[in-house]
């Protein structure tokens, strides 16, 4: 009986509305204007109650691609950085992921594992993680107080790396293992000892895709790039002899400015890039003209060291060009990491001295480098 009832509904549409008073109309707009609506047939049997609902074969389709198109995003978003974008990869002058496709890492440097080595810690980078970072970096001194070289416990300090590389992996981020010449100036002054560091840690980490190796912090002083790139050219077939593919970043002189100089003489390789650091109370337009040029002459260049105050490390916060800086990254789709991962009482510190906390930390426990951080890495999701 109730077939019949529905068969009937829909043959007869026309006369129900007619007999409702209303203008004959022909079945599809009938149908369309009782839409989510309820009609209430009555026969000699039975009185039935129908709930109409018509979709048009184009909004069908446009729903099913909605819907598709919403679990799609669901399941990229699920994925942690390194399931998303697998072995990275230099193309041109883009940092590219594993389909070709540009790629934008972006997170926060340690301060020397020597002297907060709390920090490397894996709820912490989930805080990172959290607010939209996807890559830490290790900065290892090589010359500072109790450095690589200069008296520090070097078993203890792989100890520090691996437990950093460990925890980015198991979260699925990126991680850079920075060799941090900073005093020593050239990085030829150990050139050796770098080689011989590469040569243990690369073929321990041969197998992890998602490590990055940055060979050279920031050469400085009396240091040209023939120098640095001299320097270069003995360490990358180093790493190249465990690992062909991973991401290498070369520092250029005058504490990696000099990208566009780098530029017009580039190392020869695959999957190289250079490292420009700015701090924005301190380089301003004239550096982004050299990154300009140096992403013009073809190369890939990575923001591997940067705060928004002074180049001490401290001073005051420039907001202004920090933020002319942002538009800079965003309009090149450059690859950058914060300074730094630490509690130290210093302006490019994103923590407060006196929070003792290494994860989790409230808006009360950033400091003003590290509310602007976070803020910056969730709006840049």
């Amino acid at each position: 009986m109730k077939n019949r009832i529905r068969i009937a509904f829909f043959l007869l549409m026309g006369v129900l509305c007619m007999s409702c008073g209303k203008k004959t109309q022909d079945v599809d707009a009938v149908m369309e204007d009782t839409k989510k609506d309820t009609v209430i047939i009555e026969t000699e049997y039975t009185t039935e109650t129908v709930e109409v609902e018509c979709v048009s074969k184009e909004e069908e389709t446009e729903y099913i691609s909605e819907m598709s198109e919403t679990e799609t995003q669901v399941a990229v978003q699920e994925q942690t950085p390194y399931e998303r974008h697998g072995v990275l990869q230099v193309i041109g002058n883009k940092l590219c992921n594993q389909n070709g496709e540009a790629v934008q890492l972006k997170g926060v440097s340690t301060l020397g594992i020597v002297w907060f080595p709390q920090f490397i810690d894996k709820e912490g980078f989930q805080t990172i993680y959290d607010w939209g970072g996807n890559v830490v970096r290790l900065a290892v001194y090589t010359e500072e107080y109790n450095g690589y070289l200069s008296g520090g416990n070097q078993e203890a300090q792989k100890e520090a790396i691996d437990k950093g590389v460990q925890a980015a992996t198991e979260l699925g981020m990126y991680v850079i293992i920075d060799w941090h010449i900073l005093s020593d100036g050239n990085p030829n002054t150990h050139k050796e000892e770098a080689k011989a560091f590469f040569d243990e840690i690369t073929e321990k980490y041969k197998d992890y895709g998602n490590v990055i190796y940055e060979i050279c912090n920031e050469p400085n002083g009396n240091v040209s790039w023939e120098e640095v790139k001299a320097y270069a050219e003995e360490v990358v077939p180093v790493i190249r002899t465990h690992d062909t593919d991973a991401i290498i970043i070369i520092g250029t002189p005058t504490w990696s400015q000099d990208v566009d100089i780098a530029a017009q003489s580039p190392v020869q390789g695959n999957n190289l890039m250079y490292a420009c650091h700015f701090y924005a109370n301190t380089h301003k337009e004239e550096l982004r003209e050299k990154v300009e040029k140096a992403l013009d002459l073809g190369v890939a260049v990575f923001i591997s060291e940067y705060s928004i105050c002074d180049a001490s490390g401290n001073g005051v916060i420039n907001y202004e060009e920090a933020e002319k800086w942002v538009a800079f990254i965003e309009e090149h789709n450059l690859r950058y990491v914060q300074w730094n991962l630490a509690n130290k009482n210093e302006s490019s510190s994103i923590i407060r001295p006196e929070s003792q906390a290494v994860s989790g930390w409230t808006e009360e426990e950033l400091s003003e480098t590290g509310v602007w951080l976070k803020n910056r890495l969730m709006n840049d999701k």
